[in-house]
């Protein structure tokens, strides 16, 4: 399913540890990987030019850890705003997952400082993995599935089977927040459907009903399993007037994979549905 990997670089090595362990499964080991640095415009040639050659060596670092076969690596140094290239990279390359760091800021916080990654998950159109800047990058085993009626949620569903029928103690964590109690999370409807491809993949599993806020249910669960990943749909969330201003209205309200993105102790995957 993941067949291209856009990875943006920034010189602190936690997005180049992710798609390490991303490569280490099977299912992602044919994938190619576009490794992207972003310089920003500087005031005067001299100083641009020590920003080219930083950026250079900061996406040289970044191939060499990866190890990854040259064939199969497509190294892009670019000059300009990191928030607009990262997402027109992501759409040159038709890349199937956007890895970037995240400093975690609130929505209001990002909007404010002119965040990257706030700014990429509200505009790109792609699954994206974010990667918090105080995060642990772990071996991926245990995986976090929040599960609903969605597009979004079934596309994750999927790609989540896909990682972890092919990890070796691979375990896949099924939760539906409901506000009603369920006594035998596997009969809950919601899950009923994600049960039964669990078992035609022949993947391990258990099922979990918190009842709460989606958002503080999934983090607290994430924290009580341990869990390596977590993944959950997210609407396709760019602006309805133009691609080109920030839909405040949408990001300054309810948002679960917000919530998610800024407070889970582990990278979150945000999967979305094509365009």
């Amino acid at each position: 399913m993941i067949q291209k990997i856009l990875v943006a670089v920034a010189g602190r090595g936690l997005c180049e540890e992710m798609v390490k362990m991303l490569m280490d499964i099977p299912s992602f080991q044919t994938a190619s990987v576009t490794v992207l640095h972003v310089v920003a415009p500087e005031v005067t040639a001299d100083a641009m030019a020590d920003k080219l050659a930083e950026g250079g060596k900061i996406l040289a670092d970044a191939v060499k850890f990866l190890n990854i076969d040259p064939s199969k690596v497509n190294p892009r140094l670019k000059q300009g705003d990191p928030k607009t290239l990262v997402c027109e990279v992501a759409e040159e390359e038709n890349a199937d997952l956007i890895v970037i760091g995240s400093r975690a800021l609130g929505r209001l916080q990002a909007i404010l400082e002119g965040s990257v990654s706030q700014y990429v998950f509200q505009l790109a159109s792609r699954p994206m993995l974010l990667v918090k800047d105080d995060v642990y990058v772990k071996k991926i085993k245990r995986v976090l599935v929040a599960v609903d009626k969605s597009d979004s949620a079934k596309q994750c569903l999927n790609l989540a089977l896909m990682m972890v029928k092919d990890i070796d103690g691979g375990q896949l964590e099924l939760v539906h927040v409901s506000s009603k109690p369920v006594d035998n999370p596997e009969q809950d409807p919601v899950l009923a459907a994600a049960v039964a491809e669990a078992r035609k993949y022949g993947v391990s599993y258990r099922c979990h009903t918190p009842k709460g806020k989606a958002g503080e249910e999934i983090c607290r669960l994430a924290d009580d399993l341990n869990a390596d990943l977590v993944m959950l749909g997210s609407p396709d969330r760019r602006p309805n007037i133009a691609k080109s201003f920030v839909d405040l209205d949408r990001l300054l309200g309810g948002s679960l994979s917000d919530y998610v993105r800024v407070y889970a102790n582990c990278p979150v995957l945000l999967g979305r549905t094509s365009t």
